[in-house]
Parts: structure tokens; sequence; C-alpha cells
């Protein structure tokens, strides 16, 4: 680990004595921070919102999008948390796991399993829940800082899946360990590469969207279960959500699969919605006309 990279690790393992509670005032006055700023990423989560609720009035919008900058910074003043603790500290964090038997069932059946991890709640957290149960394999894209790889193999320790880079050689890993009855997570969520992808709607709005996870599942037979850890109000600690996936997800026809792939993450996200990453710019693509311009 370099040693700018090593200082960062020891300061987090010093502000993760702060109480999360603490951590999480930090990051929802971040929020209030960026909305007072209204820059760029304030403008983005506004139109996908206005998207996702259209029958909200100016006042109920204007709400809705503080709160879900609120919940943005907390989603980044966790991270110290979740990163400096330790996994094993981070997760008695976790008080509450709904519908950990479907994930029982669906390794015991010995088919491969697909987690569908919407950018929702604290995946971090997720994966060393994840991680603790079940040796699992991540599908990624390189971090631009690349030493920041030497921090996450540090402070996820024991528990750090195996990470497999989005690439051709990566896609076939993921189908041998499927095929061997293993556990992969895919970012359901993540807008493939141009030429990558399908036109589906996602909450009332086409979205390009990723056809390797609907792909993974027709072809091997792997069970999909869509998951996510909730944050708890107040900073009371985090609750794991497994869920089935809509049953079209391993259609043939890839319009249908987007589909339900979206549907799952719409659940999902109407579970916790203003902990979603709404300022991710879903709706830009190559042959849509782009609602984020100015």
């Amino acid at each position: 680990m370099r040693a700018d990279m090593y200082l960062l690790y020891l300061l987090l393992r010093l502000l993760a004595l702060l109480p999360l509670r603490v951590l999480h005032g930090i990051g929802g006055g971040l929020g209030h921070l960026l909305l007072w700023r209204r820059g760029r990423m304030v403008h983005n989560t506004a139109v996908n919102l206005r998207i996702a609720r259209p029958e909200l009035d100016a006042a109920a919008h204007a709400a809705l999008l503080r709160e879900v900058l609120v919940e943005s910074g907390k989603s980044a003043s966790e991270i110290v948390k979740v990163w400096g603790a330790g996994a094993h500290r981070a997760l008695a964090l976790v008080r509450e796991v709904r519908g950990e038997a479907l994930l029982d069932a669906a390794l015991a059946a010995g088919k491969g399993v697909i987690i569908a991890a919407p950018h929702l709640g604290c995946w971090e957290l997720l994966n060393y829940w994840l991680c603790r149960r079940t040796p699992m394999a991540i599908l990624y894209r390189p971090p631009r800082i690349a030493a920041i790889e030497g921090l996450l193999r540090k402070v996820r320790g024991a528990l750090a899946p195996e990470q497999v880079r989005a690439d051709g050689a990566g896609v076939r890993t993921l189908y041998k360990r499927l095929a061997a009855g293993g556990t992969v997570g895919i970012l359901p969520d993540q807008k493939p590469r141009a030429g990558e992808g399908q036109f589906a709607p996602f909450f009332g709005r086409e979205a390009l969207t990723m056809v390797l996870l609907p792909r993974l599942a027709a072809r091997t037979g792997a069970t999909v279960l869509f998951a996510f850890a909730e944050r708890l109000p107040r900073g009371a600690g985090y609750r794991i959500h497994l869920r089935p996936a809509p049953p079209e997800l391993a259609d043939p026809d890839p319009g249908r699969a987007c589909a339900a792939l979206n549907r799952g993450v719409q659940d999902c996200v109407e579970l916790a919605f203003a902990q979603y990453q709404w300022q991710y710019k879903r709706y830009s693509a190559d042959g849509l006309v782009s609602p984020y311009d100015r």
C-alpha cells in the first residue's frame, strides 16, 4: 500500500471510533451543503426525482430532494465506519435480515447464485455480510486512482470478495463460477457501455440497461436475488434485504428480461426510496434525448 493510502487508512481507523449516529449527522450536514451550492449533482438528482415522482408538486419535490441529499451525505460519511472499523466490527451494525431463507435455499440448490445489488443503502456493508455467508466474486471497473485498490484490500480483510474486471476474461470467470455453483455479485443498475445494453423502462422512462445479468441467469440457470442494506434512522444500524427476482429476468427476449431487471431494482428502491443513488445520470445514453441538459 502506498504511504498516502496507509495514512488514509489510519485516519479511517481513528474516525471510525465515532458513533455511527455522529457520522450520519456529519453526512446529513454535507447533504445540506450540497443543496445550498446547487451544483451539477443536485441538478441531476432533481431531474431524476421529477422523472420517478412526476405526481409531486413543487413543495413536495423540494422536500424529497432535501431528504435524498441528506441520505447521499450519510452514504459518504458512513464509509468511515464501514471501512475504518474493519469488516467484523462493521457487521455488528446489522440489526435485522429479511429474506435470508431465500439465500439459504439458493445456496443449497447448488446451481449458482447471482446477487443483484443496486446502488441503494450501504452496499459495502452488504458485501461484508454476503462474503461472511459464502465466497463471492463481484464484477467491477477498476478505480480511476489505482492505489485505492490496495486500500480496499486492506480494509476488507478476510471478507474481501474476489474482484473480477468487467471485460471478456472477467465475464468468462463469472460463467465458470456460476457453473460450479458459486456466487457472483453485480450492480444491476450500472449503465453499460454503448452497444452492450438494451433500452428498458426504469421508473416510467427508457434507460440503457445491462444485458449481462439476464444472460448469465438464462445460460447458467443460477438463482437471482436482489439485495441491499437499508440505513436505519438515527444511526441505529442497518437492515439487510434479500428479495426474489421477477421470473421474466431470465427470458430469452432481451427487452422482456431487461424490463424485469429494472422492475426488480425499482421494487428495492421503493423500500428505501431516499437512499438510492439518484445523482447517477441513468437516462443519458446515445439514442436518447438527455433530460440533464440545462
